[in-house]
């Protein structure tokens, strides 16, 4: 009996430690099976995101080739506008030209009658190069005539005369007989030689004569004389410019001036016009005058003005001088006119020029 109940207690132990050798196999190789697992789970997580990363890779990589992409099409819809508005401007240009070439046709204009024109200004100027030398060489580059006054006296005048295109104006009016208003009615009605021969009237032409000899020998000149109308004194030489180098020209201006008469009334307005009338605009303006104007652009209905009316004249002349040349002003100071002196004054002032109101014995 205690021999089955110690084969029963050996019996029982065997079977407790199959059956814990059997759990613990079982654990065992769970165990091992989970291990597995989780070393194949990190290989596969490994090789997944290694796999993610490449994907990542080739996505940006495909971004960026986007805006490569974009950018060369952006560059290439650019260079397509410019050559679009390169091509519509060349279009316009042949256009133009091809206007040009037929207006050329219509005008009768040919590439001989071109030379013909060049060929021509190249003489004018070739003209006037030798001019300009044989004047220099006459006159040692100083003037283009001689003016010698009486007892050969010298002037400071302070007159500015330089410029490449110079203008003279010359009031022609019956004023510029005296110097007081009884004197002209007076010569007025003498025989002209007389009237030629009056003081006032001596006195610009000596005047114009002095200037003439003080221009500078490569300059231009145009001599107006003025009234009621204005014009330049040699009637050939209308809207140009002549050349102080050609001594005979020079002189042929200043003889005709003396072939003048004074006579009626000054209109400021016909002689600035003039001046805007010539062919580029000068550099320097010789006002050589008496008082304010009497007209305007038209003769007065009135047989008589007013000071204030000749004031508004010559306000309104002053307004068609070409901006910016100077105007140097002389001036023979007439009866009756009280503001003509601190007008044209004001006017020397404004464009830059200089004003002298000189004695009876000047030049």
């Amino acid at each position: 009996m205690a021999r089955r109940k110690r084969q029963a207690s050996t019996f029982n132990l065997s079977f407790l430690d199959i059956m814990s050798c059997g759990f613990g196999a079982v654990v065992l190789v769970f165990l091992i099976i989970d291990h597995s697992m989780e070393v194949e789970s990190r290989t596969i997580n490994a090789e997944v995101f290694a796999e993610i990363d490449l994907l990542e890779e080739d996505i940006r990589e495909g971004q960026a080739g986007l805006v490569r992409l974009r950018n060369a099409i952006t560059s290439s819809d650019l260079n397509i506008v410019e050559a679009q508005g390169l091509a519509t401007r060349v279009t316009e240009e042949l256009d133009n030209y091809e206007a040009l070439i037929a207006s050329l046709e219509e005008s009768g204009l040919s590439e001989d009658q071109d030379v013909d024109a060049l060929k021509a200004e190249i003489n004018r100027l070739e003209e006037r190069v030798e001019k300009l030398k044989e004047a220099a060489e006459a006159e040692a580059g100083r003037s283009a005539r001689e003016y010698i006054g009486e007892g050969n006296r010298q002037y400071l005048t302070g007159l500015n005369l330089g410029g490449n295109r110079i203008v003279i104006l010359v009031d022609a009016s019956a004023s510029m007989l005296a110097d007081t208003i009884v004197n002209v009615i007076r010569l007025r009605n003498m025989q002209e030689d007389l009237q030629r021969a009056a003081p006032k009237w001596t006195r610009t032409l000596n005047t114009v004569d002095w200037l003439t000899a003080q221009l500078p020998i490569n300059a231009q000149f145009q001599i107006i004389a003025f009234n009621t109308e204005a014009q330049p004194v040699l009637s050939d030489k209308q809207n140009a410019w002549l050349e102080v180098a050609d001594a005979k020209v020079l002189k042929a201006a200043t003889d005709a001036l003396r072939e003048r008469l004074p006579s009626g009334g000054t209109s400021l307005h016909k002689a600035f016009d003039a001046v805007t009338a010539l062919p580029g605009s000068p550099d320097n303006i010789f006002l050589i005058t008496d008082g304010l104007p009497t007209q305007g652009d038209a003769p007065p209905r009135k047989t008589t003005i007013s000071g204030r009316d000749r004031l508004e004249l010559f306000r309104g002349a002053v307004r068609r001088l070409p901006p910016g040349v100077p105007v140097n002003i002389i001036l023979a100071p007439m009866e009756g006119d009280p503001m003509a002196a601190s007008e044209f004054w004001q006017l020397a002032q404004v464009t830059g020029g200089s004003f002298m109101s000189p004695s009876k014995d000047w030049p």
